[in-house]
């Protein structure tokens, strides 16, 4: 190492210049064609992750209790279920009747949107 350091200290302002420049150009091609190995291997998202998890989505509500109070069944049990389930209740009893009104479209077009921008 120490005979490297002595040949740059020798070398003119010029040519140390060009052995930067050159050095530039070669990290430069070698980024590229890293970049591009790695979206042939599918990483073409430009470092996004795809979402596995459904964490932070609204999901429409499975149960309703007695008070109004609704829960889509995820997470902890609400204390009102806990409840009514200490009183003999079943969680089927506080499950809230599937229509196919509204409420189904919306979950349609918001898929067909999603579907739309994953083609994209």
């Amino acid at each position: 190492m120490a005979k490297r350091s002595q040949s740059f200290a020798s070398m003119s302002v010029d040519a140390l210049l060009k052995m930067r420049d050159e050095i530039g150009r070669v990290l430069n091609r070698k980024a590229e064609d890293l970049k591009e190995q790695l979206s042939q291997l599918g990483g073409g998202g430009r470092g996004r992750r795809k979402r596995g998890s459904v964490k932070g989505r609204k999901v429409v509500p499975k149960y309703r209790g007695p008070g109004g109070a609704t829960w889509a069944g995820r997470g902890a049990r609400p204390r009102w279920m806990v409840e009514q389930m200490k009183q003999g209740k079943k969680p089927e009893d506080f499950l809230i009747a599937k229509s196919g009104g509204a409420a189904a479209s919306r979950r349609k077009s918001a898929a067909k949107k999603s579907r739309k921008r994953k083609a994209a």
